[in-house]
């Protein structure tokens, strides 16, 4: 009879293949799209958050607008993964933006 019952059996590949899986996953050019996205705020030439504090969703979309452009050059990506990607790092900026104001 052998000692180890089936509740003590434990596979390390399964359990990495779960922890890998629960990790967020960033789409391939995330972190460029959200540093163009800053350096237009940085440069004054899109507001993510007025100044009431509530989002600036006309200056969101322009930011994501001009990172898309970037992203389907360097990526040669469709216009819409291209925005995609975008748009969720001006969110994320935005997001950002305005937590650090309200501080």
């Amino acid at each position: 009879m052998s000692h180890r019952s089936r509740a003590a059996s434990f596979s390390w590949s399964s359990a990495k293949r779960s922890l890998q899986a629960d990790r967020i996953q960033v789409p391939a050019g995330f972190l460029g799209a959200r540093g163009r996205v800053e350096g237009l705020v940085r440069f004054g030439k899109v507001a993510l958050v007025k100044a009431d504090g509530s989002f600036d969703r006309a200056g969101i979309m322009r930011a994501a607008a001009q990172a898309a452009d970037a992203h389907q050059i360097r990526f040669g990506c469709s216009r819409r993964e291209a925005l995609s990607v975008a748009l969720k790092a001006a969110w994320q900026a935005a997001r950002t933006t305005r937590a650090r104001n309200a501080h």
